[in-house]
């Protein structure tokens, strides 16, 4: 990919619109806002200068976790949401944390078994869309 890619931390506010319209279109603005999104760490991939995905990770003494990963639809499946979930690996071992955890859409298990993540639940859903725990140590 010749694009330029830049990941850097960005503000809870700045990820609402790409939660929103990747994640839950059907669902009002505040439905993708997280009650602790103060005290997590954002991150956003800019794709020439444009914010095309990001990631909230949340990390708690040992354990991480993250939550509304967003990529835009025409920025999928080329890498960017691969860099992005390094990072926030990156950040969560350098933050102390030993485990990472997520509740994942099972349409994107086979994304997250690329990243030693497993199903560690029972099958889920949020409305109509089926989640399981994925989750992996982060512990070499």
């Amino acid at each position: 990919m010749s694009d330029k890619i830049l990941l850097q931390p960005i503000t809870p506010e700045q990820t609402y619109p790409l939660r929103h319209s990747v994640l839950w279109p059907d669902k009002p603005l505040d439905y993708v806002k997280v009650e602790n999104d103060d005290e997590g760490h954002h991150f956003g991939a800019f794709l020439n200068d444009e914010l095309v995905a990001v990631i909230s990770l949340f990390v708690n003494g040992k354990d991480s976790r993250f939550r509304k990963f967003a990529a835009r639809p025409d920025c999928q499946r080329r890498g960017i949401g691969t860099l992005l979930l390094n990072h926030a690996i990156a950040e969560a071992t350098r933050l102390g944390a030993t485990t990472l955890w997520c509740d994942a859409r099972l349409d994107a298990a086979d994304f997250y078994s690329r990243f030693s993540m497993e199903a560690v639940s029972d099958v889920f859903y949020k409305g109509p869309i089926a989640y399981a725990k994925f989750s992996r140590s982060l512990v070499h």
